[in-house]
């Protein structure tokens, strides 16, 4: 019953398997070895863009902070909506890697960005010349942090925004296998179609030991990525071992195959929460994230009885009275299974 996050999964058995297959015999390395090669191949298929550049990272930060590091200068504004990834989880980390972009926040309901809120703090930015920051680049987070999705219509519409203003456009798509699971879009329709320039599309979270992949869909852009990937300490010398991930991640669909286990589950938890008296969901629940808020006894039974998740915000109390609602996060995997969420849900019902 584990619930803290999708990062505390084990790694999916094809994920493990293709990486021993990989351990056998000799490979180039930086990138290199022939794994690669059919990587580059699928995810171009995948996201039906035969001229993309793709790169492997081991980290979803690294894969931010790089494509934020492409499409923005030091002196440019990253707007993103205010409980953004690149805001609340990585430490400054899109600002280092640019050398000092300033993230301009958006305000916006369950995480996510409207097209006249994003308007306004761009038209806002950079009115003074010199004095000011400069409009830079647009970041959206899909599946958001409040796992809730943006449809590929929402996405184009938040870049038609950015583009009217000439600017670049990232998705972190740390969870976007979720996103599309919930979604049914195509990869393609959820990005370079709706606007978008640089996709993170991300394994970790999903089954990966450790890989996020770089989508560059001007490949213009592509000889600046490798540069700033080596200068960071962030190019692998056994790639192969990134390349194997992907590609075992990629085959026959399995991606899609955990992100549709994580959200069928994260939607019977959500059904369930819902049971309890007085319970209602904060978000609502369209991917692998449930945000509920029920009462205290029942979170007090739950961490008795082992469960693992976060009362969220952090600062809420498992002491008091019985009655009142704490609210939380619960984070569902694609190990997550139906005993998982039933034996949560028969310890907060009591």
């Amino acid at each position: 019953m584990n619930f803290a996050s999708d990062n505390t999964s084990a790694a999916a058995p094809e994920i493990l398997a293709a990486v021993t297959a990989a351990n056998s015999g000799y490979a180039m390395p930086y990138g290199n070895d022939p794994i690669m090669e059919q990587v580059r191949a699928r995810l171009r298929e995948v996201f039906e863009a035969p001229e993309a550049a793709i790169y492997l990272v081991a980290t979803g930060t690294v894969a931010n902070a790089l494509s934020c590091a492409i499409l923005t200068p030091p002196w440019g504004a990253i707007f993103c909506h205010r409980n953004a990834h690149i805001e609340e989880d990585e430490c400054g980390a899109p600002e280092f890697y640019t050398g000092g972009s300033k993230l301009v926040l958006v305000d916006g309901a369950h995480a996510k960005m409207t097209p006249a809120g994003l308007s306004e703090a761009i038209s806002f930015t950079g009115r003074s010349g010199v004095h000011n920051v400069q409009r830079g680049m647009v970041s959206i987070t899909n599946t958001t942090e409040h796992g809730t999705v943006y449809s590929p219509a929402e996405v184009a519409a938040l870049c038609r925004v950015a583009k009217g203003y000439g600017l670049p456009v990232h998705l972190d798509g740390a969870r976007f296998a979720n996103a599309i699971v919930a979604s049914n879009a195509s990869p393609a329709d959820m990005t370079w179609r709706a606007g978008v320039d640089v996709v993170s599309f991300g394994g970790t979270k999903n089954g990966c030991l450790g890989v996020e992949a770089v989508i560059i869909f001007d490949p213009a852009k592509a000889w600046e990525f490798e540069l700033r990937r080596k200068r960071a300490g962030h190019l692998f010398s056994k790639h192969r071992f990134l390349s194997a991930q992907m590609l075992a991640y990629l085959d026959g669909g399995l991606w899609l195959r955990l992100a549709a286990q994580a959200n069928a589950m994260a939607a019977r938890l959500a059904g369930g929460v819902l049971t309890v008296p007085g319970a209602h969901l904060v978000h609502p629940t369209e991917a692998n994230a449930v945000f509920a808020s029920f009462p205290r006894a029942g979170h007090r039974r739950a961490h008795e009885g082992g469960a693992a998740y976060y009362l969220w915000p952090f600062d809420q109390s498992l002491d008091g009275a019985d009655d009142t609602l704490l609210a939380a996060r619960l984070v569902c995997s694609w190990s997550t299974t139906e005993d998982d969420v039933d034996g949560f849900l028969t310890l907060i019902r009591g």
